[in-house]
C-alpha cells in the first residue's frame, strides 16, 4: 500500500498535467477564430493602408483641372469642403410648425401680462411677424447642390479623392468578410464622379458586369464619363459597362447585386424622401446595400434612420422577401448605442488616403465617414466568440490595450485587454486592431464608456 505521502504527491501531480492540458485546450479553442491567419491580419482587421487614387484615374483628373483652368481652385475647392461637412439636414415642416406655435404662444403670454387698451387684431399682427422673423433667423437654410461645369470640376479637386477612400474602406468590409461574393451587377444612387465604380473595380475588378450610375446631375454625368475615358474622348474607358443615367431603373423587380448611395441621402430634402430613397434602393438589392455618409452627427443619424427604416418597415408590395439584416460596422440590430449619450456623439471611421496633388494639399489626409451595410444574405451561424466594433483608436500600453467598443449586446464598452485576463490570442489581435476593426471578446466587463467617449 503507497504511504499517504506518496499519493498525495501523484495526485498533485496529475492536478498539475490536468490544468496545463485544460489550459492548452482552451488556447486552442480560442485561437480557433482566427481561422489560420496570423494576429496582424486576424478576421475582424478591415482597415486599410493610406489609399491612393487609381493611376488611370489621378492622371485623368489631373488633365481636367489642367485644361478647366478654375480660378482660386484651391481656395474654392476647400471652402466646398467645409461647406458639404457642415450642411445638415433641412428642417422637417412638421419641426418647423411646432416650433412656430410654441413661440407663437410664448409671445402671446408676454403680451398678455402687459396688456393694456392694445388693438388685438394689430397686436396678432406683430406677433406673427415676430415669430417669422425668429424663425428666418434661428431655423438652417437648406439648399439643394446644383452643379455647372466649373463647380463639378471644384468638386472633384476637393472631393475625388477623400469619397474614393470613404467608399473603397466601405466595400473592403464585404470583400474581407465575404470573400466568395463575385458581384456582376452594381447600382450607383447619386453616383457624382463614378467613385463607387472605381472602388467597387478596384475590389472585384472584371466580375462586374454592368455598373448603373444614376444621378440627376447632367454635368456630373459628362465629368465622370471623362475621368472613365482618361480625358480623351475618343478612348475607350478605362472601366467597361459603365453605364450613366439620370434616373433610376423603373422595373422594381430589376435587382443589382450591390446598390450603393455614397454622400447622397443628405442631399434629398427631407426625412419622407429619403425614407423612400432608401426603400427603393433596397428593393433593387440582391446582396449588399452600402450607405455612406460624412462623418458627423448628421451622416449619422440618417444612416440609423435608414437602417430603422429597413429593419422595421413593413411594405405592402414585396418582390424579394428575403428580410434585411446588418452586416456592418453594427454588431447588433439593437438600437444605436451612441444616440443614448448626452451629449450625442456620431459613430464614424477614418480612412487615410493620398489626395490629387494640388497647391495646398498635404501628402496624406484623414477622411472621416459613417457607413452601413445592409445584406439579404443568411447571417453566419453564431461563433464561439462574439465579435465587437472597436469606435475609437486603440491604446496600446505595457502589456495592456484600452479598447472602446461597440459589442454584440447593444451597449458601449472599454475593455482593458490583456493576456492574462482575455488570453494570448485575443490580446495580440486586440494589439494589431485600429479603430473600425473587429475585435474577439472573450470575457466582457460591464464598463460604460461614457465617460471615455465624450
Amino acid at each position: 500500500m503507497a504511504s499517504p505521502s506518496y499519493s498525495a504527491c501523484v495526485l498533485c501531480q496529475r492536478a498539475v498535467v490536468v490544468k496545463i492540458m485544460s489550459r492548452g485546450m482552451s488556447a486552442a479553442a480560442q485561437a480557433d477564430f482566427l481561422k489560420g491567419e496570423s494576429h496582424k491580419k486576424h478576421p475582424g482587421v478591415t482597415n486599410l493602408k493610406t489609399l491612393r487614387l487609381p493611376d488611370e484615374l489621378q492622371t485623368a483628373a489631373r488633365s481636367i483641372i489642367h485644361r478647366a483652368q478654375v480660378s482660386h481652385l484651391t481656395e474654392r475647392s476647400r471652402s466646398l469642403t467645409n461647406f458639404l461637412w457642415s450642411k445638415k439636414r433641412a428642417v422637417e415642416d412638421s419641426t418647423l410648425r411646432q416650433k412656430a406655435v410654441s413661440l407663437e404662444k410664448e409671445l402671446w403670454e408676454k403680451a398678455m401680462e402687459k396688456r393694456g387698451d392694445v388693438d388685438e387684431q394689430l397686436l396678432e399682427d406683430r406677433i406673427k411677424k415676430k415669430v417669422f422673423s425668429e424663425l428666418k433667423k434661428t431655423t438652417y437654410h437648406w439648399t439643394p447642390m446644383k452643379y455647372d461645369e466649373e463647380l463639378a470640376v471644384v468638386y472633384m479637386a476637393s472631393r475625388l479623392a477623400g469619397g474614393y477612400a470613404a467608399v473603397r474602406r466601405a466595400m473592403n468590409e464585404i470583400k474581407k468578410r465575404d470573400p466568395s461574393f463575385a458581384p456582376e451587377s452594381l447600382l450607383d444612387f447619386g453616383s457624382g464622379l463614378g467613385t463607387v465604380a472605381w472602388a467597387s473595380h478596384s475590389c472585384w475588378g472584371d466580375t462586374l458586369k454592368e455598373m448603373v450610375c444614376v444621378d440627376s446631375s447632367g454635368p456630373m454625368n459628362i465629368l465622370a464619363e471623362r475621368l472613365l475615358k482618361g480625358d480623351n474622348e475618343k478612348a475607350e474607358p478605362h472601366i467597361k459597362q459603365v453605364y450613366f443615367r439620370q434616373f433610376l431603373p423603373v422595373s422594381p423587380k430589376v435587382q443589382f447585386d450591390v446598390v450603393a448611395a455614397a454622400f447622397t441621402l443628405s442631399e434629398l430634402l427631407n426625412g419622407k424622401d429619403r425614407e423612400e430613397a432608401v426603400l427603393t434602393l433596397w428593393r433593387k438589392t440582391s446582396s449588399y446595400l452600402v450607405l455612406v455618409e460624412n462623418g458627423t452627427k448628421e451622416g449619422h443619424r440618417m444612416l440609423m434612420e435608414a437602417r430603422a427604416t429597413l429593419l422595421k418597415k413593413q411594405e405592402k408590395i414585396v418582390h424579394d422577401a428575403r428580410p434585411a439584416s446588418v452586416f456592418a460596422p453594427c454588431p447588433h440590430e439593437l438600437p444605436c448605442p451612441k444616440l443614448a449619450l448626452k451629449p450625442t456623439t456620431p459613430c464614424n471611421f477614418q480612412q487615410m488616403y493620398h489626395p490629387l496633388p494640388l497647391p495646398g494639399h498635404n501628402e496624406r489626409q484623414t477622411e472621416k465617414f459613417s457607413y452601413l451595410i445592409v445584406t439579404r444574405a443568411e447571417p453566419a451561424e453564431a461563433e464561439a466568440v462574439d465579435w465587437a466594433r472597436l469606435i475609437a483608436p486603440v491604446q496600446c500600453r505595457t502589456r495592456h490595450v484600452h479598447c472602446r467598443m461597440c459589442c454584440p449586446d447593444g451597449r458601449l464598452q472599454h475593455l482593458v485587454v490583456t493576456a492574462q485576463k482575455q488570453s494570448r490570442d485575443v490580446y495580440r489581435c486586440a494589439r494589431s486592431s485600429n479603430w473600425g476593426d473587429q475585435v474577439p471578446i472573450i470575457q466582457r466587463v460591464d464598463v460604460d464608456v461614457r465617460s471615455d467617449s465624450e
